[in-house]
């Protein structure tokens, strides 16, 4: 989609890809050219690179660290990050924690933890789905109760919290726990920052289809947590997470990323053959590139309209939602056709065997080197229609917010 910039906007689009041409870290980006797997020391090399020029946190306010940039800026950095097929920062502290933090916090809370958030040295992991509670979330049972023995100070957490993202790599995370199991589900919930280092926390994997160890198990068996870590007021916790939830549904819409896949797509089938011909030449899979990309453009401009009210002190309401289904949808069908293009060159991943194989001296490549991530990418966005709420509960939202329904 063309905008119409400013001068001083266009300039600062100049600025940007300067900077990024500059500073991207060349190790990081070979990895991402020969499809390897990123490590946590990975995802905090771009990250403090942006804490060094305080550009890690853009949505956030300035008082707090925030770069004060414009709703066109931050979509312009948003459009070059991607275009320069930059890795996406993780969400936990900088989009999700962090704004809870500085707007539901303590003054010794948001002083503690907002630095360490945007320097990188806290990691985070979230604690909200659990098995039995994963769309219907308030019926979770994670419990924490007041511990007697110091005076009510402390809370003592017990259960079981499971898909927790890289909760292997996390030095905190931020917890939903029932607080008062007699109150109606919403009503009885707490939100907790729990150390993930606490006496008690056992963090056991969950290998997902596509060989890696993503996601986790986490057990909380009498971990202790003092009060002064709890985040707004006991019992009120839901309406942190409610309002944690709608900002992430807007990032998970990844707008500026999947327009980027769209070209990459594009790029490939113009030499990828099928037959005689280039694949993009095939009127099927021109077709289907040519739905993605209107549907895609329909979505980036619901987002910008969401940007813009958010630009005017309006929150996301249940546009979120929208944005959060078709968003996510379009991700999943855009690694559908990557693994379409990509053909029997998936298949090396299928049960974890590796993009390469022995050949007499070396490791000869098997296929492509954009391919030997198509199949476990493929399985991994299986689950963009679920986390964040999933799509039939914000079916549900829109019927009921925006239908009267």
């Amino acid at each position: 989609m063309d905008l119409d910039f400013s001068a001083e906007d266009l300039a600062f689009r100049d600025e940007v890809r300067t900077f990024i041409a500059e500073n991207y870290p060349e190790e990081l980006r070979g990895k991402q050219d020969e499809g390897e797997e990123l490590g946590k020391e990975d995802f905090l090399a771009w990250h403090k690179v942006l804490a060094k020029k305080g550009w890690v946190a853009p949505a956030w306010p300035v008082e707090y660290g925030g770069t004060g940039w414009t709703q066109t800026q931050r979509y312009i950095w948003s459009e070059e990050t991607a275009r320069a097929d930059c890795i996406r920062l993780l969400p936990f502290g900088l989009s999700m924690v962090g704004p809870v933090i500085y707007t539901f916090g303590t003054p010794e809370q948001k002083a503690h933890f907002l630095p360490r958030i945007l320097s990188g040295e806290d990691w985070w992991c979230q604690g909200y789905s659990e098995p039995g509670s994963g769309s219907d979330l308030a019926s979770l049972r994670t419990k924490a109760e007041r511990a007697t023995d110091s005076g009510g100070d402390h809370y003592v957490v017990n259960g079981q919290k499971t898909w927790t993202t890289l909760a292997q790599h996390a030095d905190w995370g931020f917890f939903l726990v029932r607080t008062d199991p007699d109150a109606k589900m919403q009503e009885g919930i707490s939100f907790l920052l729990i150390d993930m280092k606490s006496p008690g926390i056992e963090v056991r994997p969950i290998i997902t289809l596509g060989g890696e160890h993503e996601v986790n198990e986490v057990f909380l068996d009498n971990v202790r947590v003092p009060v002064s870590n709890r985040v707004f007021e006991e019992n009120k916790g839901w309406t942190c997470a409610k309002f944690l939830l709608a900002h992430e549904r807007v990032g998970i819409a990844g707008v500026a990323s999947s327009k980027r896949s769209i070209e990459r797509i594009k790029d490939i089938a113009k030499t990828e053959m099928d037959g005689d011909k280039a694949l993009l030449a095939n009127p099927f899979f021109k077709r289907k590139v040519a739905e993605l990309e209107i549907d895609l453009a329909a979505l980036e401009y619901t987002e910008l309209r969401t940007l813009a009210g958010m630009a005017a002190g309006r929150g996301p309401g249940p546009e979120s939602s929208v944005l959060k289904i078709k968003g996510s949808e379009i991700q999943q069908r855009l690694t559908e056709l990557t693994l379409e293009m990509a053909g029997h060159y998936g298949a090396p991943y299928f049960r974890g065997f590796g993009a390469k194989e022995p050949w007499g001296d070396n490791e000869h490549p098997i296929g492509p080197a954009w391919a030997n991530r198509a199949a476990p990418t493929y399985y991994n966005a299986r689950k963009t229609t679920i986390y964040g709420g999933s799509n039939e509960i914000q079916r549900n939202v829109i019927a009921k917010m925006v239908l009267g329904l």
